[in-house]
């Protein structure tokens, strides 16, 4: 092997880009192959908890999204007809001070860009499908819908929920569709009328639920997404746009400040809400799987992005700590450490139950990648 390793990342999604920040740190040449033929600013909001938050420190990002993202005071809970609180998570000042970190609120093409930043673009190639791969003892090839292909001394997968790598390395498998579909969108809160919301609240219905919240510092976008019955539809394409009449009738009888956002609504995105059950193995020979290609979750605990960076700075501090020279041993320590917590986040997100009474988050967000003891599994989640 070269002096300078040969790393490939499939998918420049948030793991992705992560994945390719901090190799490139270290001294690595990183390739970043994405099918899509540019970025999009999708109109998308993301949750940043102190987890998420100690690894963009790590790579020098946390002054500028603290300045693009929102810092809410608090996270509540409320019934979705009476308003009345069931659980509120102070955020904030003393969430900061509880954890080491801040809890953020932004917009999630902001948070690409400023991970896209620190990637070289000469590094990232675009409009790039993989069609297949092989691997060697020593080295990994891929083949892609344009006929190209590309060698590297390793591949880290995070090409998402339909996993190109995952299926042909581990066979086809359709995602587990939970019989819920998302609505979601960003738009002007200008729109409300001067209604004031609380800065981020979960409506919480027997079979449905609606997130609200602010998406930068100014308060003057908002962001909602919702989960809701609807087993017919199975597209989970974040470009698709769904119908505003449905969503509004789907929401009918909620308190006034769920109805009178969606009358504000201007368009929605609709997609499936679908996971997999946690995998025994993520890695095969020089290939590792990582975010959503490996354990792909329903965004009800606001993770799946934080998962991703975790899992991005945990392969990262295992390929120093081991070198290109034993692979195998970084990729097992990885696995060992990341699995049963990506595992727990899994299963607790499918099942809907995160901040709908008491919860102590401490398990969750004081966890930190940069510095959790490699020699041990990561520790046991607690709900």
């Amino acid at each position: 092997m070269t002096t300078k390793p040969k790393i490939a990342v499939l998918g420049a999604g948030m793991g992705g880009l992560t994945m390719a920040a901090l190799l490139h740190r270290a001294g690595c040449d990183v390739t970043v192959y994405e099918q899509a033929k540019g970025f999009a600013r999708v109109g998308a909001g993301i949750q940043m908890s102190p987890n998420a938050v100690r690894v963009l420190r790590a790579l020098d990002l946390e002054e500028h999204i603290r300045s693009v993202a929102f810092q809410p005071r608090y996270w509540r809970n409320r019934a979705w007809d009476t308003g009345e609180m069931q659980f509120e998570l102070p955020l904030g000042s003393e969430a900061e001070q509880r954890h080491g970190a801040p809890y953020l609120l932004g917009h999630r093409a902001d948070l690409h860009a400023a991970l896209l930043s620190r990637v070289p673009p000469a590094s990232i190639v675009l409009d790039k499908r993989l069609t297949d791969l092989s691997q060697s003892e020593a080295s990994v090839t891929l083949a892609f819908a344009d006929g190209s292909s590309a060698a590297a001394d390793i591949l880290i997968a995070t090409d998402g929920l339909h996993s190109r790598v995952r299926e042909i390395l581990f066979g086809a498998g359709e995602p587990r569709f939970t019989g819920n579909v998302a609505y979601r969108t960003v738009f002007a809160a200008s729109r409300l009328g001067g209604l004031t919301l609380d800065d981020n609240c979960k409506w919480w219905g027997p079979d449905r639920h609606i997130v609200i919240y602010y998406v930068n510092p100014r308060k003057d976008e908002l962001y909602f997404v919702t989960s809701m019955p609807d087993p017919e539809w199975k597209l989970d394409s974040w470009s698709a746009m769904g119908d505003l009449d449905d969503l509004r009738a789907a929401f009918e009888g909620f308190h006034p400040d769920v109805t009178r956002v969606l009358a504000a609504c201007p368009a929605v995105h609709k997609w499936a809400l679908a996971d997999r059950d946690p995998m025994p193995r993520w890695s095969a020979g020089r290939i590792m799987l990582m975010g959503d290609a490996a354990h792909p979750m329903t965004p009800t605990m606001a993770q799946g992005a934080a998962q991703s960076l975790e899992d991005a700075m945990v392969m990262a501090r295992c390929l120093a700590r081991f070198g290109f020279e034993d692979v195998a041993s970084a990729f097992r320590t990885f696995e060992a450490h990341r699995r049963a917590r990506a595992a727990q986040i899994q299963v607790t997100s499918h099942r809907n139950v995160w901040m709908r009474g008491r919860t102590d988050g401490g398990w969750l967000y004081d966890y930190d990648a940069c510095s959790a003891p490699l020699d041990e599994a990561a520790p046991d989640a607690a709900e």
